[in-house]
């Protein structure tokens, strides 16, 4: 909120931000004015009246989060954190969309101070928002106390009709309902334009009833150009107790400019300098391009209250942990990213445990295992499956069912919130919320389905490599190993799609030791998102020399002295997942016929491509014929040299999985043979 008690000129205010838009967007003869223009009274509103933040510190835990969902709308949040003191110069704005500028086209995390999210892709900022709103309410939940509200800050989204019609939007919006996430409060700028023109031909959705049949607090229509009218809206969500609330925003794009404001042409395009002089007249600014007069400064200064806000914070913070010292710890570290002091001895426990008791388990099931354990060193670990909870295995005794009371309140176990959700069957919704928990602070979230539903994730996934942002995602049955249920299902190109996204870390691991390594590695992984692969068959554990290399991604994992031959490799077999038997049947058989192969386990080639070259090339030596094995496409293997590659570069069938591996030739015979053809050349 604004610091100052110097009598609101709203409609300065509101046209400083149309002017920085219609200048950056001119400037930069690129992006999107008409959003910023519109929504301009609804960012005076919110921003100056309603917002708790401090410019000084965009990193204030209990700051209040803001969402721009429609992020081609960008130009209205650089305006914002301009003229409310964030370090943002005006030398920025000029810079809109240029190479290295803190202003890019689409709101960057880690990028601008002051962003939270990174949007663009319609849809996932609503969903993201949704998620910040659930982190508030556990952290709410878990840490507060009688006199002590360390945790209560709001979470608002401002978002468009594209937003509304991304299907994304459907499945988030309907868990806030579900979840009570009173504390969020999406504000619609509700213009009735996109790319193509009016809506009325393409979108005809009434979205207060949606939003009420959501379990949404609908208020509005209200003139989203009446700051007053949004201001009193925002504090009739205020209100709402059990229910998240959607202010319904009735706005023109492009507000402001004579020839452009409520069309297309407003959108997507520079308003050119005959227009944008037109529009000055307009809107009696007189002020010179890029050049805000120091009343409009003055008006929007929110450092000094910023300032306020965070110290009275403070100040409670420092009762609060006087009062509870252990918990204001746990807090601290929570909400900084870092693990417990114990995490380290409780991967290596878990990795050991694993490799004593050598079970034969599906992936599946030993990630259950690792989780068992990780989940009761770790509270924040927050977990979650699309309705395949009994399929992923992503439950433990420590996460209890995410459930909350008709009163909105999250329901205790022994004390404790549930920490597993069920999503329903949104995947996409899941991955986007998890961003936005993540992003939040305080959890890291994880969330299980099928590795072929990853399709329906992936942009989310995406983004969360874009944004560098530690989510784990749990992918199960993911090959033909799966069987019956046909090639709708089983996964052949998803393991290859995945690894081309980069910062994703992708793992398939093959026995008991390797998923405990794969979730070790992807819960220290700070800044990058992990994908774990997961077969629904038993997998034989591997006998291994030492577990010290697993967390490189790739090892050796059998030399051939280990099945009786005293001799060198003649031949490398790299192989993943369910297909490292495979390879060490046809090691042992190879080795019978005087053929001498050394075996490597490559459970994350994302993980050992950054690994040194000496590693690299102590791994994979130089002048040894290498022949890769996996159950999916085969085109990723070739960048490692490989003679040959055993793989399925079609879709399944509907079989028993055993049926399945020998139609496809996916054997120890066969593999067996194609080491012998290779090393014959």
């Amino acid at each position: 909120m604004a610091s100052n008690q110097i009598p609101q000129d709203t409609t300065l205010m509101a046209n400083a931000i149309r002017a920085l838009a219609m200048d950056a967007v001119q400037q930069a003869n690129s992006g999107h004015p008409g959003a910023p223009m519109g929504m301009a009274e609804m960012a005076v509103a919110l921003w100056s009246r309603h917002l708790k933040h401090n410019p000084a510190n965009p990193h204030w835990p209990d700051r209040d989060r803001f969402v721009l969902s429609n992020g081609h709308a960008s130009m209205l949040i650089y305006a914002l954190l301009h003229l409310t003191g964030y370090d943002l110069a005006l030398s920025e704005l000029r810079n809109f969309r240029q190479l290295h500028s803190l202003t890019p086209g689409h709101p960057e995390v880690g990028v601008t101070p002051g962003v939270e999210t990174t949007t663009g892709p319609l849809g996932q900022g609503i969903a993201n928002a949704v998620g910040m709103a659930l982190a508030e309410k556990l952290l709410a939940a878990e840490f507060n106390r009688p006199g002590h509200a360390i945790v209560d800050h709001h979470t608002y989204v401002f978002l468009g009709d594209g937003c509304m019609m991304e299907g994304i939007s459907h499945e988030a919006c309907a868990l806030a309902g579900a979840w009570k996430l009173n504390k969020l409060v999406a504000l619609y700028d509700d213009n009735g334009i996109s790319i193509d023109g009016k809506l009325q031909p393409w979108y005809v959705d009434d979205a207060g009833k949606r939003f009420e049949a959501l379990g949404w607090n609908v208020v509005g229509p209200v003139d989203g150009h009446d700051v007053n009218a949004v201001d009193l809206a925002i504090a009739r969500a205020h209100a709402s107790v059990t229910q998240p609330t959607l202010v319904i925003c009735k706005t023109t794009i492009g507000r402001g400019s004579p020839n452009r404001a409520g069309t297309a042409k407003a959108h997507g395009e520079p308003l050119g300098a005959e227009e944008i002089k037109l529009s000055r007249a307009a809107l009696g600014w007189t002020a010179e391009p890029f050049v805000i007069p120091e009343a409009a400064y003055e008006q929007w200064d929110a450092r000094a209250e910023g300032e306020a806000n965070e110290s009275k914070w403070q100040q409670a913070f420092a009762g609060y942990k006087a009062a509870h010292p252990a918990l204001a710890a746990e807090y601290v570290r929570r909400m900084a990213g870092e693990l417990p002091a114990g995490f380290a001895q409780a991967a290596v426990d878990a990795m050991v445990a694993a490799q004593a008791s050598a079970q034969t388990v599906a992936s599946r099931k030993a990630s259950q295992i690792a989780l068992e354990a990780f989940t009761k060193a770790l509270p924040e670990l927050l977990g979650g499956s699309a309705d395949l909870t009994g399929s992923n295995l992503t439950n433990t005794t420590s996460t209890a069912a995410l459930r909350f009371g008709d009163d909105g309140a999250v329901v205790l176990t022994d004390g404790h919130i549930g920490r597993h959700i069920n999503y329903g069957v949104r995947e996409f919704g899941m991955a986007a919320i998890m961003n936005g928990v993540t992003l939040h602070g305080g959890y890291i979230p994880y969330g299980g389905t099928f590795l072929t539903f990853s399709d329906y994730s992936r942009n989310a996934i995406r983004m969360a490599a874009l944004m560098k942002a530690r989510v784990i995602h749990v992918f199960t049955h993911d090959s033909i190993g799966l069987g019956e249920d046909g090639p709708t299902h089983q996964s052949v190109e998803h393991a290859a799609s995945l690894r081309l996204i980069p910062g994703l870390d992708v793992w398939r691991p093959a026995d008991t030791a390797e998923t405990a390594v794969a979730w070790a590695v992807a819960i220290e992984s700070r800044h990058r998102p992990s994908a774990l692969l997961l077969s629904r068959q038993n997998l034989p554990y591997a006998p291994k020399a030492g577990l010290e290399d697993l967390a490189k991604g790739g090892y050796v994992l059998a030399e051939p002295g280990e099945v009786g031959l005293k001799k060198k490799a003649q031949a490398v077999i790299i192989a993943t997942g369910s297909e490292v038997q495979l390879a060490l049947h046809a090691q042992a058989e190879l080795a019978r016929l005087k053929i001498a192969v050394r075996v490597v386990s490559m459970p994350s080639t994302t993980v050992f491509d950054r690994q040194s070259l000496a590693y690299k090339k102590s791994v994979l030596p130089a002048g040894l014929p290498r022949v890769a094995i996996e159950a999916g496409v085969t085109d990723g293997w070739w960048k490692y040299g490989c003679a040959a590659v055993i793989g399925i570069d079609s879709y399944g069938e509907s079989a028993p999985a055993p049926q399945l591996f020998k139609h496809f030739h996916l054997t120890a015979d066969n593999l067996v043979a194609t080491v012998r053809k290779v090393i014959a050349k």
